[in-house]
């Protein structure tokens, strides 16, 4: 039965009272498991080009990616569940230790496909480091008081952003280190910070765990996976293929089956469920999930919108580009310190949310109407709005869930918000990229029509140094989409048409973004704020144990 716990191991009176301390020496560990995660996200975007030329893969490059996000999305419920069955500590040691796996296999990798097969590996251990962080928070603090520490868990976000750009560039640029190529210490990074965390993880993590004899769902799993793989696949694919291709319908079929299959399991299941679906009766848990997966959307969409547009259209480097989202990173760091702040002091937390959605939107309509040659300045301020939304979002919308859960479903809750917001940022990737690669290329030949006609342009495709080009254009292979370093040493007068295209279909790729954070911002006004608690997990649970104890003498 569900219901059965091991009394034995419940925690004893004043265990579950913790110092600020004792909360900051736990947190030590928790964030060097949330920094691998999210710095090997980073580093890796930046140096895949460079991993898919020395290992002869560049047409295969996208499915190192697919494969490392689909473990990460299907791991992530998995986690929850076992955690609140065998506890959080060894779920997150094994976490760390299959990410060190994956980490140290990926970087021996000698082609694509074995990269790939080492990243879903990786992929596996990430899928729990980012939500049992967070539950393990919950378990220790207060919903109440949890916002002020949560702030850590963005700074680390935030520093990841910066720092993995950045030294993925300087890795992928590097022709060997300590006798290994560049690249493969993007990979080989993460082993020594894993080590670590394995022993401060297991040195401080030590917080009583009260075991539910649960069954695990394996055919829930099962389905789970079956349902998300192939519509992972053609939303990281379906580009190429065609989203209306045979395969792409084929993935849907496949993959709407699974869920329904899924659905109709965990129905079945009823609390032994991976994802109970009674959760979903609860107004918080649902809404908030909903919300969850509409700010993934629009969060990846700028994400991958902001980089494309400092490369290609400003002409930054990988690394200059990773520098100069520092605004992003200061504004996430600044709005989630100081709502943390005030919710711990106020206990109020739905406005913040609010503004978030409404700023976020505001920045990203803003972003629509830059321009190849808008002042660098505007971007950068912009991006600290972007960031002040995302950090006025992210951790509110957390702590509303993990509040409105019982102790019980704190794993589960808690990885349902990682999950759902995962999945959205995987559609919104895709989405966004489709959108600015679909339209790109009309774009740019709009504008090389117009730019065709004036004189400065037909005066630079007569000069002999762009002949070359010019024979190209004529014919038609003149430049490929796929590979735009061309840009950097074309004539100026002779790029700026494909500049102008690109910041065009970029500008379009923001404003989807904004109109998709605004109906995120129509949704989180029906969210009901429940009053925060202020007893931790596992306080909350002691006061179960404490309720059932009459009972059980009976």
């Amino acid at each position: 039965m569900s219901e059965t716990t091991t009394r034995a191991d419940a925690p004893p009176p004043g265990a579950a009272l913790l110092t600020h301390r004792q909360i900051l020496t736990i947190l030590s560990g928790l964030l060097l498991g949330l920094f691998l995660a999210a710095l090997d996200q980073m580093i890796v975007a930046t140096a895949m080009k460079t991993i898919a030329d020395e290992l002869h893969g560049q047409t295969l490059q996208a499915w190192a990616t697919t494969a490392y996000l689909i473990t990460a999305t299907v791991s992530t419920p998995l986690y929850g569940k076992l955690s609140d069955i065998y506890g959080r500590k060894p779920m997150y040691l094994t976490a760390i230790s299959l990410f060190l796996a994956g980490s140290l296999l990926s970087g021996i990798a000698n082609s694509m496909y074995e990269l790939a097969a080492f990243r879903a590996v990786q992929g596996l251990g990430a899928g729990g480091l980012m939500s049992l962080a967070m539950a393990i928070l919950a378990d220790i603090t207060s919903p109440r008081e949890r916002s002020r520490y949560t702030g850590y868990f963005m700074a680390v976000f935030g520093i990841s952003s910066v720092a993995g750009p950045v030294v993925g560039g300087l890795f992928a640029g590097m022709e060997s280190f300590l006798g290994t190529a560049g690249w493969r210490w993007v990979f080989l990074i993460n082993v020594p910070i894993a080590l670590v965390a394995l022993v401060v993880v297991a040195k401080v993590l030590n917080i009583p765990h009260q075991r539910v004899n649960h069954r695990i769902d394996f055919v829930g799993a099962g389905l789970l996976t079956l349902g998300l793989v192939p519509l992972l696949i053609v939303a990281e694919q379906g580009r190429e293929w065609g989203w209306a291709s045979g395969t792409a319908i084929a993935m849907y079929v496949v993959g709407v089956l699974g869920l329904v299959g899924f659905v109709f399991v965990e129905r079945r299941m009823a609390d032994e469920a991976l994802l109970p679906l009674r959760l979903f009766q609860r107004q918080t848990f649902s809404l908030g999930n909903l919300i969850n997966f509409i700010l993934g959307i629009g969060m990846f969409g700028g994400m991958v919108s902001l980089p494309l547009y400092l490369q290609i259209v400003k002409g930054y480097s990988a690394t200059e580009s990773g520098l100069m989202m520092l605004p992003l990173t200061f504004g996430i760091m600044m709005a989630a310190g100081t709502s943390g702040n005030i919710t711990a002091k106020t206990g109020r937390y739905k406005v913040f949310p609010v503004v978030g959605f409404g700023v976020l939107s505001l920045a990203l309509f803003l972003f629509s109407t830059v321009g190849t040659d808008t002042p660098i300045f505007q971007p950068l301020v912009l991006m600290f709005f972007v960031g002040a939304g995302l950090g006025l979002c992210m951790q509110t919308l957390l702590v509303a869930i993990q509040n409105d859960a019982e102790p019980r479903d704190m794993g589960v809750a808690t990885s349902s918000a990682t999950f759902f917001r995962q999945i959205g940022g995987t559609v919104g990737t895709a989405v966004f990229l489709s959108i600015l690669f679909s339209t790109v290329g009309d774009k740019i030949g709009n504008a090389l029509r117009t730019a065709a006609a004036t004189p400065d342009f037909q005066a630079a495709l007569a000069r002999p140094e762009n002949r070359e080009f010019a024979v190209g254009l004529q014919s038609g292979t003149g430049f490929d989409l796929d590979n735009t370093e061309f840009l950097t040493r074309l004539d100026p007068v002779l790029a700026r048409p494909f500049l102008d295209g690109f910041s065009e279909s970029i500008d379009l790729v923001f404003l989807v973004g904004g109109l998709v954070t605004l109906v995120g911002f129509a949704v989180i006004w029906f969210l009901r704020e429940v009053p925060l608690s202020n007893r931790s997990g596992l306080e909350r649970v002691q006061d179960e144990n404490a309720e059932a104890a009459p009972v059980a003498l009976h």
